[in-house]
């Protein structure tokens, strides 16, 4: 059903049902009906198609909600595919273009150094790719399964620390968290030097939130200008389409630290 039909329902239906009850009561049961009767039973009308009118629109607003957040995660999903597939074959075609250069003049070392670059990117976008939303597989066990292949193939240590918890992000979200984790551990690898990892996830029961991701290496200090090399512009969108804030600086005990601060309102 369309929103007009829904709109002329809504307009309507009280006001046949009811009107013409009075109708009928005023013209054929004056004489079986007493005022305050007809009063009683107007007022139990009222109400029991009051009930039944709002469960089923609420209903209908329920499922057209449910409907609307599948279409925006599928979207979602889409969107970053694209992403990986863009990145992917920009990544690959400058590499391939450098190794073509290193090898014409004969330097076998860099072009070996470049094979094993390419590589390592290929192994990142099937892992990314695996990390999208599956039917019957949740956060927490697509992110642990894309740290554990992430640290085999990186050769840093990993420790993922709290306990996920559920409803506060849709499959969206996620999938925007998803790509800032990405972000920060391919960072690390590529410019940290670093040999232990950490991702810290809280949340209070006030729905404020945070994941940080934390390394021990020598710390990543780009200029403004260098922000795009790190992707840093991309995950400050990300987490403002989020509703957070993303900040970036030297973490306590040495390395970096990349922290996601936010609020949600929590499902009752």
């Amino acid at each position: 059903m369309s929103l007009r039909r829904y709109k002329l329902l809504t307009i309507l239906l009280p006001a046949v049902v009811i009107g013409g009850f009075e109708l009928i009561r005023h013209e054929f049961l004056l004489h079986y009906l007493s005022m305050e009767v007809g009063n009683f039973y107007i007022i139990i009308l009222t109400l029991l198609l009051s009930y039944w009118f709002s469960t089923w629109m609420f209903g209908k607003i329920q499922s057209m909600n449910k409907k609307i957040a599948e279409e925006q995660s599928r979207t979602a999903v889409y969107e970053e595919r694209e992403r990986l597939a863009r990145e992917l074959h920009d990544n690959i075609a400058q590499m391939l273009f450098f190794l073509n250069v290193q090898l014409k003049q004969g330097k076998t070392e860099e072009a070996r150094s470049v094979v094993s670059e390419i590589d390592h990117h290929l192994r990142q976008a099937i892992f990314n790719l695996r990390s999208l939303p599956e039917n019957g597989v949740s956060f927490p066990e697509r992110l642990d399964r894309w740290l554990r292949e992430w640290s085999a193939i990186s050769g840093v240590e990993v420790e993922r620390r709290g306990e996920w918890t559920d409803g506060v992000f849709d499959s969206s979200e996620e999938v925007q968290l998803f790509a800032v984790v990405q972000e920060a551990f391919t960072n690390i690898r590529k410019h940290s030097e670093a040999d232990r990892a950490i991702l810290d996830w809280t949340c209070g029961t006030d729905g404020k939130w945070s994941l940080a991701v934390k390394d021990n290496g020598t710390g990543i200090r780009p200029p403004a200008s260098d922000a795009s090399k790190y992707g840093i512009s991309m995950m400050r969108k990300r987490a403002a389409e989020l509703g957070a804030a993303l900040h970036i600086g030297p973490a306590e005990d040495g390395g970096t630290e990349l922290r996601i601060e936010g609020k949600k309102e929590m499902s009752v």
